[in-house]
């Protein structure tokens, strides 16, 4: 079955001016509207940029159900792989599970110059998880929706009215589980954005990840904003603060 984008969650790439690159990565029921602004940001600066829209995402939550971290990265590689096509210095800035794929890719590519985290989801939870298999082997096929936690009244993010319980399984099981075993071994250059209001991944995420990075940390805290940081109401922080980093690491 064939289902349509919605508007606004379209794929985005950007033909920049130099040398250095930007790949921009979504989160988990998101899409790319949630991180269109700060792929913008870099843009204007003269970037080349990737936004993906990765598999299962931006349509229908019914495409989302048959769809698991392994096709998420190879979009998220895939996407990278273009990039590289037009620049040599590269960035990839994530959003919750964008983080985690951020993460997943400097794991994996040793030489990009920085990363930059936002509000990432860093490991699985076993209760969780276990709570989560049963019920798929009981039939259940989604839980409450998990988007827009945004404080800025406002402003609504345009994700999926629930979660697909298979694909959060293989998100702790294939993704989160074994990539929180190689942060030790990650010397990428991070800036690591943490709200602390955070209602959708535990700040203490943010904390585990720090405590195991080999690399180099770079902390930012916000105290306004929820987990959809991009979009609320320190989203010019944000911005600002991935735009400089990204600037100084690339240099």
């Amino acid at each position: 079955m064939s289902y349509a984008v919605i508007p606004g969650a379209e794929a985005w790439s950007h033909v920049g001016s130099g040398n250095v690159g930007a790949l921009v990565v979504h989160g988990f029921t998101g899409n790319p509207s949630s991180m269109r602004e700060i792929a913008e940001v870099f843009a204007a600066a003269g970037f080349h940029v990737e936004l993906p829209r990765l598999a299962g995402h931006g349509t229908d939550v019914a495409e989302m159900m048959d769809t698991r971290w392994a096709d998420w990265t190879r979009d998220a590689e895939q996407a990278l792989s273009e990039l590289r096509k037009r620049c040599s210095k590269v960035v990839v800035v994530g959003l919750s599970m964008g983080g985690a794929i951020t993460l997943w890719l400097a794991s994996r590519h040793a030489v990009l110059s920085g990363i930059v985290c936002i509000n990432p989801t860093t490991k699985s939870s076993a209760s969780k998880l276990a709570g989560a298999r049963l019920a798929v082997k009981t039939g259940k096929k989604s839980l409450p929706a998990i988007g827009s936690d945004i404080s800025d009244p406002a402003v609504k993010e345009s994700s999926y009215d629930a979660t697909p319980l298979a694909a959060a399984v293989s998100l702790f099981a294939d993704g989160l589980k074994p990539l929180s075993k190689k942060y030790g071994s990650i010397k990428v250059p991070l800036l690591l954005f943490t709200a602390t209001n955070d209602h959708i991944v535990n700040p203490k995420e943010s904390d585990f990840l720090v405590s195991k990075y080999a690399g180099k940390v770079e902390r930012v805290t916000l105290e306004r904003s929820f987990h959809v940081a991009t979009q609320d109401v320190e989203k010019e922080t944000v911005n600002a603060k991935a735009l400089e980093f990204a600037k100084r690491v690339t240099a």
